[in-house]
């Protein structure tokens, strides 16, 4: 199993920050089909082959994302399309 660890700093604050995780998590739906609920100020989510949560807190985003085998090959791609994504909906 491979992991992704990525943090993002931000100064929107804790309210403002979840919103926008919010719709980074629709957009990581879209793109991954992934399925995710808010559990306090963590966005769990989760698919076949692929888990893990965004922690939120008011300056900083913290991704950690579990790959399963199949999706362990496409890790540098998927990291830096996280990364990606981090910097438009955090900043």
């Amino acid at each position: 199993m491979s992991e992704i660890n990525l943090t993002k700093k931000h100064k929107l604050g804790l309210k403002k920050a979840k919103t926008k995780v919010g719709k980074l998590a629709e957009a990581l739906a879209e793109d991954y089909q992934l399925e995710s609920e808010w559990d306090g100020d963590s966005l769990v989510f989760q698919r076949p082959g692929v888990s893990g949560q965004l922690d939120v807190s008011k300056d900083e985003v913290q991704l950690t994302m579990k790959l399963g085998f199949l999706m362990a090959a496409f890790k540098s791609k998927i990291e830096d399309q996280l990364k990606a994504n981090l910097d438009k909906f955090v900043a």
